[in-house]
């Protein structure tokens, strides 16, 4: 994350301190999620102590499932291999998907809370470690049933059909994929709108933040094998060094951002891992790096990824590297695509966010570079879905406050110390989800776009 970004919500969240702490009005949604809140603070509790990896999410999968069966949903499990899918149907009028993810991360946890995660598990990588909720899916999850529950409670107030899921590897990029190809969208009811909420460190507690248009970015993994001629570190004329010509790869990748992609369309290129040698005095065969490539739209991504591709094969060709020992470029297919809030759709249920919560409840915040399937399932019919993801605020605002003042850096999401207030993020985030739910599915049927 970006300096500039974590500056830009930090004066958010300054700028909304004030009439953020002031409690609204009663109202009949909002005392029935506090109504629930005992009983969803015991599922969070649960889910944060039992994280599941990526494709390893079945007891979080069927705490969904009952809890949707049990308040009156059709509930089809193991969709997209541990993903649920919740439906009520309520008369005529639009559909309405709500989503919440599942997994947990590959993450050792070090929040010190009396129900922490002591799980450990075995990534799809063969990777075996501890396993905590370091992105706060048991929020999201814990909201959702919120949601549910109060929506079907309050069928009097709308009218149309509900299809709520829990979706599976998230975390990998793989889950909303997963699902389509299950039939997402042929077995189960299309949706004309699709809702999700993410937590937040970047924002105080409870408070809400939109960004229409691009809100999170394409995610791109890329492995790269530079093969050259190993040889005994004395006598550097008979090798083809690989790390001095991955060394070379790395400082061109950089003009990718600075010379080719368009400065007002951000983009990042990011060597996270670079491994050659075991040895002071021996030159290698090979050295393996790993990369990490952010963009927005599709014409940058393809800019940056094509840019690699040549950089890596010119700087070979450069090095004299035969062509039976050619760098080897793989792209990783579990990539993340932009996701895209539908404008208009957005700027709507923002609107609708500030008449429930109150104007300094609700920002416009920045785009992330970070990543989400979630965008998958409008781009699965873009002439029909309007989408939006929208940002939940875990932070105590006295935290927030304080780092402003002395200029510290705040631990966040996917660190093993991030503990979000649970409480506000789920009250706020099942709040948001059922009352635009309702919002988009008046009484009666009529759909206004």
């Amino acid at each position: 994350m970006t300096s500039h970004r974590r500056a830009a919500f930090r004066l958010t969240a300054l700028c909304l301190l004030a009439a953020s702490a002031a409690p609204l009005a009663a109202e009949p949604l909002r005392n029935a999620v506090s109504a629930e809140m005992p009983s969803l603070m015991a599922i969070y509790r649960d889910l944060h102590e039992h994280p599941e990896l990526s494709f390893q999410e079945v007891r979080s999968a069927k705490v969904m499932a009952d809890a949707a069966r049990a308040a009156g949903f059709e509930v089809t499990e193991g969709v997209g291999k541990t993903g649920v899918v919740a439906i009520l149907r309520n008369g005529n009028g639009p559909t309405v998907l709500i989503r919440a993810d599942m997994d947990g991360l590959p993450v050792v946890e070090q929040t010190g809370l009396a129900y922490a995660s002591k799980a450990r598990g075995t990534s799809t990588a063969g990777v075996e470690s501890g396993v905590m909720h370091a992105c706060g899916h048991d929020t999201h999850m814990t909201g959702w049933i919120g949601a549910a529950r109060v929506l079907a409670a309050s069928r009097d107030k709308w009218s149309g059909t509900l299809v709520m899921i829990g979706q599976p590897a998230e975390e990998i990029n793989a889950g909303a994929a997963a699902m389509l190809a299950d039939g997402l969208f042929t077995r189960f009811p299309r949706p004309d709108y699709a809702l999700a909420f993410h937590d937040t460190a970047e924002l105080g507690s409870g408070i809400i933040g939109v960004k229409p248009g691009f809100a999170l970015a394409n995610v791109d993994s890329v492995d790269i094998t530079v093969r050259g001629l190993g040889g005994h570190g004395a006598y550097p004329h008979t090798t083809k060094d690989p790390i001095v010509l991955a060394s070379a790869i790395v400082m061109r990748l950089q003009t990718l951002v600075s010379r080719e992609a368009s400065p007002l369309d951000p983009s990042v290129v990011t060597v996270g891992s670079f491994h050659g040698g075991a040895k002071h005095n021996i030159i290698p065969d090979e050295v393996k790096m790993q990369l990490t490539v952010r963009s927005y739209s599709d014409a940058s991504r393809k800019t940056l990824l094509d840019g690699i591709r040549r950089i890596v094969a010119g700087e070979a060709m450069a090095s004299g590297i035969p062509a039976d020992r050619a760098p080897v470029v793989t792209m990783d297919p579990n990539f993340a695509r932009a996701t895209w809030n539908t404008p208009a759709f957005s700027a709507r249920i923002a609107d609708h966010f500030r008449a429930r919560f109150g104007a300094a409840r609700v920002a416009e915040v920045p785009p992330s570079m970070a990543g989400e399937d979630f965008g998958e399932f409008a781009r699965a019919d873009q002439n029909r879905i309007q989408s939006l993801i929208f940002w939940v605020g875990g932070r105590p605002q006295a935290e927030l406050d304080k780092a402003a003042r002395e200029g510290t850096t705040l631990h966040g999401l996917h660190s093993p110390f991030w503990a979000p207030e649970a409480d506000k993020v789920i009250a706020a985030g099942a709040e948001a989800l059922a009352s635009a739910a309702i919002e988009l599915m008046p009484k009666g049927g009529a759909q206004s776009n």
